[in-house]
């Protein structure tokens, strides 16, 4: 992550570091992932993350204005995940702004109620928490060709590190895992999300909300400006 701070934690600058980025990374990216979904749901994926990501960029500006002007000053690193999720579930349509919401707001939970600073120990519960909320809401499994693909991956490579890692190396592990997962719905055929809806279409064509969950963790380290760019190993 482009904050450094420190081998073992992470800080509120280092997490609004981390959303920016993803924010560029899907407004770089929209293009691919509209036209992944064009051919195996509605076409509007894209659309609504950028629509999302814009207003948690904004968001993320207004917590910047208001610590500068002698607002509340709380900096934890929950503060901008926290933010990330109102967007998310208030103002973002379609079937995958609310469960970008659960996952942000499950992992704002995590780091907020860690000891300071968090580190991989709160990311892995966050993560595990966020992917066992959508599950329950949209009654999705791994197989299913939706997001969950990438994300319960991510959750057991965080899992699978030690707790006292570096938060950095365990945040491309999960996106590694969670990018495996992503492309292995290629050959799926869609049993949940609209995708569903369109039977033997969605073959041949990866999940792009599985993507958007591998575009998230990888933009912990850098700005992605193509699906090419995520990390396979």
């Amino acid at each position: 992550m482009s904050d450094q701070p420190g081998p073992k934690g992470l800080t509120h600058t280092a997490v609004m570091d981390w959303l920016t980025r993803f924010a560029a990374t899907v407004r770089s990216v929209e293009p691919e992932l509209t036209a992944l979904d064009q051919k195996a749901g509605d076409g509007d994926f894209g659309a609504n993350l950028v629509t999302g990501m814009d207003g948690v960029r904004r968001a993320l500006e207004a917590l910047v204005a208001g610590a500068g002007s002698g607002g509340n000053g709380r900096r934890g690193p929950d503060v901008p995940l926290d933010a990330a999720a109102r967007v998310f579930l208030d103002d973002v349509g379609g079937t995958s702004g609310p469960l970008f919401g659960l996952l942000f707001q499950e992992l704002a939970d995590a780091l907020g109620m860690a000891a300071d600073p968090p580190g991989t120990a709160a990311l892995a519960l966050g993560t595990a928490a966020g992917a066992a909320a959508i599950q329950r809401v949209g009654e999705a499994e791994v197989g299913d060709k939706t997001m969950v693909d990438a994300l319960v991956p991510a959750a057991r490579a965080l899992a699978s590190c030690e707790p006292t890692a570096d938060p950095a190396h365990a945040l491309h592990v999960a996106a590694v895992a969670a990018h495996r997962g992503a492309r292995s719905t290629t050959g799926l055929r869609a049993r949940r999300g609209r995708a569903s809806y369109t039977g033997d279409h969605s073959r041949g064509v990866p999940d792009p909300g599985a993507l958007a969950v591998a575009l998230l963790f990888a933009s912990a380290h850098a700005e992605l400006t193509s699906l090419d760019r995520l990390p396979a190993s």
